[in-house]
């Protein structure tokens, strides 16, 4: 399996931010990692190995990217606005030096699916809704919704409000609304066992943000599996072997 890694340029925060293409061809999918994950995360888990198949046959491309969390929604000593803001200098990162980089390597290939486990989810699906230019397909794995659910305190502004689906969502209209129900398709998995509900959360807000793309009419599928379904890595792998080959 062909295995490429570089550091991109991260302006507004303290290093540089890594990046790890698998594969040689096919349709580019955008890794996010756990919380405050780094790019060989997905490698380290066993998540490149469950999709092996798909990389080695040409038909999809993994582009893993480091998460910021440390510095954005996981530090608990900042503001819930503050966090926000800090996000959104790396949803910059993601959109001009990642995206940019994947442009370049992978010219001719379909729109990029983004994906991610637990936090990483919650990325791949604000990306998809905010940059369903760039990312059309979400597959988020696990995922809570609602950053004010993590330990938030402090002031909530427009920062806060446009980083969380579960607040912009239901406000949603206009034309915008009518292009992401042309546009976009998000796959929202969860389990129902071990951790998916406490302390996670991610099992309510899946099914809480699934009845808000339901009532907006935006395409999406909710997919829960068992109660013997835990919040975990060997889960994952499962869960990304099912659902990703039916796009690429």
């Amino acid at each position: 399996m062909d295995r490429y890694q570089l550091d991109l340029d991260a302006p507004g925060f303290d290093r540089q931010g890594t990046v790890i293409r698998y594969g040689h061809w096919g349709r580019p999918v955008l890794v996010f990692p756990s919380e405050a994950g780094r790019a060989w995360d997905y490698e380290n888990n066993g998540m490149v190995d469950a999709v092996a198949p798909l990389i080695d046959a040409g038909r999809v491309k993994l582009y893993c990217v480091d998460s910021f969390d440390a510095q954005t929604w996981s530090d608990r000593w900042l503001p819930l606005e503050e966090r926000a803001r800090r996000h959104g200098a790396y949803a910059s990162w993601i959109t001009d030096q990642v995206a940019g980089f994947i442009g370049g390597d992978s010219p001719g290939t379909s729109d990029a699916i983004v994906t991610g486990c637990s936090l990483g989810a919650y990325h791949a699906l604000q990306f998809s809704l905010t940059r369903a230019d760039l990312f059309p397909v979400a597959i988020c794995l696990s995922g809570n919704y609602d950053p004010s659910s993590w330990h938030a305190w402090g002031e909530r502004g427009d920062a806060a409000y446009f980083a969380n689906p579960t607040s912009y969502l239901p406000n949603l209209g206009g034309d915008h609304l009518d292009w992401l129900r042309s546009r976009l398709f998000a796959v929202l998995v969860a389990g129902q066992g071990a951790w998916e509900t406490h302390p996670t959360g991610a099992l309510p807000s899946t099914r809480h943000v699934a009845n808000l793309l339901a009532e907006k009419g935006i395409n999406h599928e909710l997919d829960l599996w068992g109660h013997d379904v835990s919040h975990d890595w060997h889960w994952w792998q499962r869960q990304i072997a099912h659902h990703l080959p039916r796009f690429c």
